[in-house]
């Protein structure tokens, strides 16, 4: 089956939102073994809209829509693709009872143009909104034999009428002999072009399972596929693959899935350890801690930290001799070393990372924009340190920084 998303809504096409639910449709009607051959964004125009229906209907055997369900004029998506497919509208009663009594709950007079979210074809199915009062469509167009679904455009609507009443019907209606099984696995260290010609023999070869490569932020992210009526077979065959592509680049593979980062994994290996860390920083100015503070849980592994970005801060909160900087100067291996020992001092823990460096836009002490140093104190162990040079605008630095510092505490927490 071939599957088709067309977004509605000009806030789309100025880039004023991403389109993030095009994302989200695609991955999960791949997981039922449904493949998007197109997808396209229309603004709020009726007569554009009609134009794309008409090519999507000729290539596509099921066209979703999302957007343009709601009770503004410029919410057309259920009156052109009517009249397109020459289908009356009709109230949905339950939609329209619980339209209803969301005003009445708050007390607020609705006016007649809510009723156009509770609109639905006479001879199509309703989706009900479980968080929204859009009600969503299916239809099947008995001439063309295409299938159609309109959904709501706010994600938080749009996701859980997908998972609850989407994903149940299309499994019943459309059930697939193959479906795609995916596994992605994440690289630090390496660039996309040496890890592309590391595997190009697989990637060149490539069938069934299939091998696709995505450049990130300092990271790379190799997508394996693999199309199969048995699941347990294809998770073999991803596994086979998975072990050629480790013995060629496995020391900079770090962890797997989408969702995925480098500071995940680490504060995953810092738990696994009973270890824990602190970050003194200087040109990121709290870059690390701010990462580490998002991940759920962080606070066993991470008892806080030290933004020191002058070197009056680096002698007062560090406790760092201020002969010390001004003999060395504060973009140094002396320097960054003395944050990450007394950091450690300080926090009493097991690791400390520190930062140092020049982010730009101008030069520091004699140092060029990108010279960074970043260092790693251990307990019992001693200090490492390690100069970089970055060449990027300044929040590339810090973002290239970052991944540095945890990657060099990543490496640590393995050995």
């Amino acid at each position: 089956m071939k599957a088709e998303i067309i977004a509605v809504g000009t806030e789309i096409l100025l880039g004023q939102i991403v389109n993030t639910n095009a994302t989200f449709i695609a991955q999960e009607l791949a997981k039922l073994g449904i493949e998007v051959y197109h997808q396209s964004v229309v603004g709020d125009n009726g007569g554009r809209l009609a134009q794309s229906l008409s090519i999507a209907e000729k290539r596509s055997d099921l066209i979703v829509l999302c957007g343009g369900l709601g009770p503004t004029p410029d919410d057309l998506t259920k009156q052109v693709t009517a009249k397109h497919v020459g289908e009356t509208l009709v109230q949905n009663p339950i939609g329209q009872e619980k339209l209803r009594h969301f005003f009445e709950k708050r007390n607020t007079a609705m006016t007649e143009n809510n009723l156009l979210q509770t609109l639905v074809f006479q001879n199509g199915e309703a989706l009900q909104n479980p968080t929204g009062l859009a009600i969503g469509i299916f239809y099947t167009d008995r001439e063309t034999k295409s299938h159609y679904l309109l959904l709501p455009g706010p994600p938080k609507e749009l996701i859980p009428m997908f998972q609850q009443h989407v994903v149940p019907l299309l499994q019943e209606r459309f059930p697939q002999k193959e479906k795609l099984y995916s596994r992605v696995l994440r690289f630090y260290g390496i660039g996309e072009s040496r890890l592309v010609t590391e595997l190009a023999d697989l990637i060149e070869q490539q069938v069934n399972p299939t091998i696709a490569s995505y450049a990130k932020q300092n990271e790379v992210t190799l997508r394996l596929t693999v199309k199969t009526a048995q699941e347990p077979v294809g998770q073999r065959l991803l596994d086979q693959l998975e072990e050629i592509i480790l013995k060629r680049v496995g020391q900079f593979f770090y962890g797997y899935g989408e969702e995925n980062s480098l500071a995940k994994v680490v504060v995953q290996r810092l738990k696994a350890n009973d270890k824990r860390v602190t970050v003194a920083e200087s040109l990121t100015g709290g870059h690390v801690q701010a990462m580490l503070s998002a991940i759920p849980g962080v606070s066993s592994v991470f008892p806080g930290g030290f933004v020191t970005y002058s070197a009056q801060t680096k002698s007062d909160f560090l406790q760092i001799p201020m002969d010390l900087l001004e003999t060395y100067g504060t973009v140094s291996q002396e320097c960054v070393e003395a944050m990450a020992a007394q950091s450690l001092k300080l926090a009493q823990t097991d690791y400390s990372l520190a930062f140092t460096g020049v982010a730009g836009p101008d030069s520091l002490e004699g140092q060029e924009v990108g010279t960074v140093w970043i260092a790693l104190a251990t307990k019992n162990q001693g200090v490492v340190s390690h100069c970089y040079h970055f060449e990027s605008h300044r929040e590339g630095i810090q973002a290239s920084a970052v991944m540095a510092g945890l990657g060099m505490l990543y490496q640590a927490l393995e050995k």
